[in-house]
């Protein structure tokens, strides 16, 4: 669910451990849940949902969980999810994005400020860390499911701004107000894709060695733990 570019290679290898299973099934129903309360419960005609479909297909969740997860947001409860950013400093002054969906504002803040603080960091205001980043719509696709010379020449005709083939999967990005038009013409050759998510790629990287690599390898997985986040990224470039 997390990171981009190597961390997001880190975030994917740890995601098929067993133990982690469970708790990104449950980040994985409560955003088709959102995106299905939030518009047409038919994928066809919600963008978010098919794509939040799409992403729990990748991550190999049971058919039942997902029509579960969908028939959820029918139910007339009491949860309002918001979606929520928080911006701050990591590590070694790292800079650090984490997206929320919560239904009590007041316990994630409290909850990710701890995190913050124990990992020698520093949660800030809106503003005070994306300025680090570029916000673009990225839509990754395994490397199973298209050749790379075919992946480039699809994302030249479908408008798209970039298009990298990264060790298990291609990443092609957009402008964020069209990468659901690009995505339109992926489906037209492409059936199944890892993600397609709206996100903040670091405009400049920083490399950190040793323990301080290490420390912020901790602390990311810390923060993706926790049940409220559902993305972080980073500008820290991790080698692999």
């Amino acid at each position: 669910m997390a990171g981009h570019s190597h961390w997001a290679g880190i975030k994917h290898k740890k995601g098929k451990a067993d133990k982690q299973r469970s708790k990104i099934f449950s980040k994985l129903s409560r955003e088709i849940t959102v995106a299905a309360k939030l518009g047409d419960k038919n994928p066809d005609m919600n963008s978010r949902l098919r794509s939040a479909i799409q992403a729990a297909r990748s991550a190999n969740m049971p058919k039942e969980n997902i029509e579960r997860a969908i028939e959820k947001s029918s139910n007339n409860d009491q949860s309002n999810f918001e979606n929520i950013r928080y911006e701050g400093f990591g590590p070694s002054k790292s800079a650090v994005i984490v997206e929320a969906l919560t239904d009590n504002k007041n316990r994630t803040a409290s909850n990710i400020r701890t995190i913050f603080s124990k990992n020698n960091g520093s949660l800030g205001t809106q503003g005070s860390a994306s300025h680090n980043f570029q916000r673009l719509g990225v839509i990754k696709i395994d490397k199973n499911e298209i050749e790379q010379d075919k992946i480039f020449e699809l994302a030249i005709e479908s408008g798209a701004n970039d298009c990298i083939s990264r060790d298990e999967f291609h990443e092609v990005h957009t402008d964020i107000d069209e990468i659901y038009e690009v995505k339109k013409k992926f489906e037209k050759v492409i059936a199944n894709f890892l993600s397609t998510e709206i996100e903040w790629l670091p405009i400049n990287k920083v490399s950190l060695k040793g323990e301080e690599n290490q420390n912020m390898v901790k602390f990311l997985e810390t923060l993706d733990d926790e049940d409220d986040v559902q993305n972080v990224y980073t500008n820290v470039n991790f080698e692999d």
